[in-house]
């Protein structure tokens, strides 16, 4: 609980940060250890991270984990060299993992919870790009993250989906998701702690490469039902790895979905 609430501190502490310091440089990229991101939150630099949101695509540090997180390298990695309607693609998709692990959460009862997850989605995926989600209107999106119910969950993800260009490779945002999912899931496991937000950043961003997936299905499969079948067998391992909505005391090890995602992509490829 107390890393939770240090993690929602940590998180509108960085957004407030942006409207100060975006004309910075990159501070906060690709940090070590969540102790020292922690470290740093607590003296007042929690926004450091936040400088590169002026910079370039506004700022690939900017693109998830806006605090200087674990898994911001890996979520910038997903991004490098994605462009125009694969983009905007990527964008919905990403903000939509909040969506869905929010949903997973809700079932169990944790509406409260279930809330601030969207609103971290919001925070860390739409805020920073308002530009770069193509035809979405965030009102359901926004609604769903300040009064939580299971319809406009749902309507939230479908304003999602329509949104989402015609031209999208799904089995390349499907990739992608994985690669999210897996720089995120980099800072869950620590010497002295389990980060439980991260935890569910990084299923969500798993749950939303299934989605991905599936969406796709028709197109895919007439491509090569083969490679289309083993990838999605893969990818249900892959988000398997995620036992339940909450961390729990002795969650997947790191290399193991390392590993696992590494094998996503490989049964992939033939559609990559």
């Amino acid at each position: 609980m107390i890393a939770w609430t240090l993690k929602l501190w940590r998180t509108a502490g960085a957004a407030a940060a942006v409207g100060l310091t975006a004309c910075g440089g990159e501070g906060g990229e690709n940090q070590g250890e969540a102790g020292e991101a922690g470290e740093r939150a607590v003296h007042g630099e929690a926004g450091e991270a936040a400088n590169s949101v002026a910079g370039g695509e506004q700022g690939e540090a900017a693109i998830g984990e806006s605090g200087g997180e674990h898994g911001e390298a890996g979520v910038s990695s997903a991004y490098a060299g994605i462009s125009g309607d694969q983009r905007t693609a990527l964008r919905l998709q990403h903000l939509k993992g909040f969506l869905l692990v929010a949903a997973r959460v809700n079932q169990s009862g944790a509406s409260d919870e279930a809330r601030v997850l969207v609103q971290q989605g919001l925070l860390e995926v739409y805020d920073p790009a308002t530009d770069q989600f193509g035809a979405l209107d965030p009102a359901s999106v926004r609604a769903a993250g300040a009064a939580l119910t299971g319809s406009n969950l749902q309507a939230a993800e479908r304003a999602l989906d329509a949104a989402r260009p015609s031209q999208t490779d799904y089995a390349a945002l499907a990739v992608s998701m994985v690669d999210i999912s897996t720089g995120l899931y980099k800072g869950v496991v620590q010497d002295d702690f389990i980060d439980p937000v991260e935890y569910q950043h990084s299923l969500g961003a798993a749950l939303a490469a299934r989605d991905a997936l599936i969406a796709g299905r028709q197109g895919l499969r007439a491509r090569n039902a083969r490679a289309y079948d083993d990838g999605l067998a893969e990818l249900d391992r892959f988000a398997a790895l995620w036992p339940a909505a909450a961390a729990p005391a002795r969650p997947a090890a790191y290399r193991d979905v390392l590993a696992q995602s590494s094998r996503v992509r490989l049964a992939l490829s033939p559609l990559l």
